[in-house]
């Protein structure tokens, strides 16, 4: 049997294989682990609406890449069934946002997690002002993502 930390690597491996979104927004899969992931993205000037700012669909978009790939980590496939965001503080062009995704709790084939997104510029670990906070619910659905045997 696998260790916890090896099935999530390897769950997160397979899933950041396929999305072809996460990395077409230059999303970085910094971390992930049993129920916990964090990624980061840079903000381009692609990124950013009329008012300079982040535009918030893209934000909501790393938020949900974070809690997809936490709530994936025990490798049962598990799709969003409601998600939620606050806006706190913009993000600008150059930032660098950071999505923490934390299991909050995990029942039946149903979970939680909140999703924390700050900004820096400096490309470290977040570090920087609150963007927003995210909360999705997950839902596990019939498969697994990666092979659960030894190598």
């Amino acid at each position: 049997m696998l260790d916890p930390q090896t099935v999530a690597d390897r769950s997160a491996a397979t899933m950041w294989a396929g999305d072809a979104a996460s990395q077409a927004l230059g999303m970085v899969l910094d971390e992930v682990r049993p129920g916990y992931a964090r990624i980061s993205m840079r903000v381009r000037a692609d990124m950013v609406n009329g008012h300079s700012i982040c535009h918030g669909g893209l934000v909501f978009a790393l938020a949900d890449s974070a809690f997809a790939f936490a709530c994936n980590s025990y490798n049962r496939v598990a799709v969003a069934q409601a998600c939620d965001i606050v806006f706190v503080a913009p993000a600008r062009l150059g930032d660098v946002l950071v999505a923490e995704a934390v299991e909050r709790s995990r029942f039946g084939r149903n979970g939680i997690y909140d999703v924390t997104v700050t900004a820096g510029a400096d490309g470290g670990s977040g570090g920087g002002g609150l963007v927003a906070e995210f909360r999705g619910r997950s839902r596990q659905i019939a498969g697994t993502l990666a092979e659960e045997s030894e190598p």
